[in-house]
């Protein structure tokens, strides 16, 4: 008797997960809600994967013997709801993938800010040091649809708190866990400390083989490790101590302790700019060090590594003015993050759909750096109001191509504008992607 696997959505995880579980032998059904991309509806026709769209037959789906739910889907979901109450297993598609994946070793990246960066980095590493090496996760393909097309001996999984909660035996070598701050609590029924647990299960079946590396100056990170017990090798990053495994900055040089390797490396080389950038490649050289890469491949990957698109992403200067794109900034932390490491007067455009956000978080890094704000959504009010008195100049427009022209208007010579809205994007556009295309393409046209 096949056993009967059910995927609840059909997205870029969904469908990788059907792929994968054909291929291992499991009679699969596949259902989405809404509409599925052309695309995806080929692929699942190709493979001659049974599915439906734009509905989901309550009665197909309880006769599953496992579910893999799409990490968009919450325990809200009265579909959700049902499929518990009948206890049927439900598992995410990393657990799926984990399954299958062999020898192959594991880093999986997770945290509140800098994930995608921080992943893209430790890849870029593992390739320039020539290891057979994929990227998978949130960025790029799923890590299912890898291992059914084309395993490979390490995978870099930029995870979140989502594909986390689904998890019942998946164990990286080497976990990541960058920082921690009020995300998605929609989700987590307004509980910061339900958020805090599902990072934190990113570690739950390590053993003392494995490594976890971790920011020993977040405090909410550091608050919950003495209320667990940690079985596996810690490896923390600071930049306010000196750690005695792992890393830290001090000066103007990043410290790597590993095993015997002691290795530094000087802030100014790396191609990362910013403070929150340097925990970043802290993260990232501690994992590339604990896979035995050589310091000489860490320290030229570090230096020459391209940032990513939509992320601090610098698109031109015109006449002086530097323009940024930070349009993956969909929450005020990675605003924050994004403010901080400016050194030259900001026009920031701000706005799109608020999650909740609280303001306040970067009220005094706007009070020294912003000389303008260019709100670029539907609903402004929030913003205007929380920085009316400490920002002289508020404008208001509806475009990325108004937001565009009206911040080249407010900057001089010597100043920066940068698109960092620290809100979702789905009231003008289609995605945060979208939004920086079209924030890039404005400028171009200047």
């Amino acid at each position: 008797m096949k056993k009967r696997l059910v995927i609840l959505g059909g997205g870029e995880s969904g469908v990788g997960a059907a792929l994968l579980a054909q291929q291992q032998g499991y009679e699969v059904f596949l259902s989405d809600g809404g509409n599925l991309k052309d695309h995806y509806r080929t692929e699942l026709q190709q493979h001659q994967i049974p599915f439906e769209e734009g509905q989901h037959s309550v009665e197909k789906i309880l006769s599953a013997d496992e579910i893999v739910k799409s990490p968009g889907i919450g325990e809200k979901n009265e579909l959700v709801k049902k499929i518990r109450q009948k206890g049927i297993s439900v598992i995410s598609e990393i657990e799926l993938a984990f399954r299958y994946k062999g020898d192959s070793k594991i880093v999986a990246i997770t945290g509140s800010n800098g994930k995608t960066t921080t992943t893209a980095l430790i890849y870029h590493i593992c390739k320039n040091a020539g290891l057979d090496v994929a990227l998978v996760g949130n960025i790029g393909y799923s890590f299912a649809r890898q291992v059914s097309e084309k395993p490979s001996a390490l995978y870099v999984l930029e995870i979140s708190s989502f594909q986390l909660d689904d998890i019942k035996t998946f164990r990286p070598h080497i976990a990541v866990l960058l920082n921690i701050t009020e995300d998605h609590l929609d989700r987590y029924d307004y509980q910061f400390s339900n958020y805090i647990n599902s990072k934190f299960s990113i570690i739950a079946n390590q053993t003392m083989e494995d490594y976890f590396i971790y920011c020993e100056d977040d405090e909410v990170i550091m608050q919950k490790i003495p209320l667990i017990n940690l079985h596996t090798n810690p490896l923390p990053f600071s930049m306010k101590h000196e750690v005695k495994k792992g890393a830290y900055i001090k000066g103007d040089q990043m410290m790597l302790r590993i095993q015997e390797e002691r290795v530094s490396m000087s802030i100014y080389d790396f191609a990362l700019k910013g403070k929150h950038n340097q925990y970043n490649t802290m993260a990232a050289s501690i994992a590339a060090a604990t896979l035995g890469i050589r310091k000489e491949k860490i320290r030229e990957a570090v230096n020459n590594f391209q940032s990513l698109e939509h992320r601090m992403e610098f698109v031109a200067m015109v006449r002086g003015v530097e323009f940024v794109n930070d349009s993956k900034a969909t929450n005020v932390n990675s605003t924050w993050y994004a403010l901080e490491s400016m050194n030259k007067p900001v026009v920031l455009v701000l706005g799109g759909v608020d999650k909740g956000n609280d303001y306040q978080l970067i009220a005094e890094l706007v009070k020294e750096k912003v000389k303008a704000i260019v709100c670029m959504g539907t609903d402004n009010k929030k913003i205007i109001q929380a920085f009316k008195n400490i920002v002289p100049v508020i404008v208001e427009t509806e475009s990325a191509k108004k937001a565009v022209n009206a911040s080249f208007k407010l900057a001089t010579k010597g100043d920066v504008v940068l698109l960092s809205p620290a809100c979702a994007s789905f009231d003008l556009f289609k995605n945060y992607e979208d939004r920086g295309t079209q924030f890039k393409n404005s400028v171009k046209e200047l």
